[in-house]
């Protein structure tokens, strides 16, 4: 699958004393990657879906950090989806800044329905399935 690409201006706010990206900021970087790549197929990480009020909420996340990132830098960010199963997606994403791998991420997460009584895990359903495994 053809990597989705957005960018990311690193702002301020976003770095420590030492003038680097908080390692905790590639964790909302990836969930607004994955807002971006779900928006680009006419999704979202909650929304209706053949009559049912469906959300994704995460159930595993990891980074591993590369090399630092610093105010102002405009980092790429690739979004791929590595899995597809019969309840979850994984998502992998790779950050880059000029060309240069600095961050690998991933994210898991459930396909639940949303009812009164809270989250229920359901099976994704076989549409959603295809929106989410197309080629880019």
């Amino acid at each position: 699958m053809t990597p989705f690409r957005t960018t990311r201006r690193v702002d301020f706010c976003d770095t420590d004393l030492a003038g680097i990206v908080h390692f905790a900021n590639f964790f909302r970087y990836m969930e607004a990657a994955e807002v971006a790549f779900l928006r680009s197929r006419g999704l979202s990480v909650q929304l209706a879906f053949e009559g049912q009020e469906l959300g994704f909420p995460r159930v595993s996340a990891s980074c591993d950090y590369l090399k630092p990132a610093h105010f102002d830098d405009v980092l790429d960010i690739d979004v791929t989806v590595e899995r597809v199963g019969t309840k979850s997606v994984t998502y992998g994403f790779t950050f880059s800044l000029q060309g240069e791998a600095i961050a690998r991420g991933r994210v898991t997460s459930v396909c639940c329905r949303v009812t009164e009584h809270g989250l229920e895990g359901v099976e994704i359903p076989p549409r959603l399935r295809g929106l989410l495994s197309v080629e880019s």
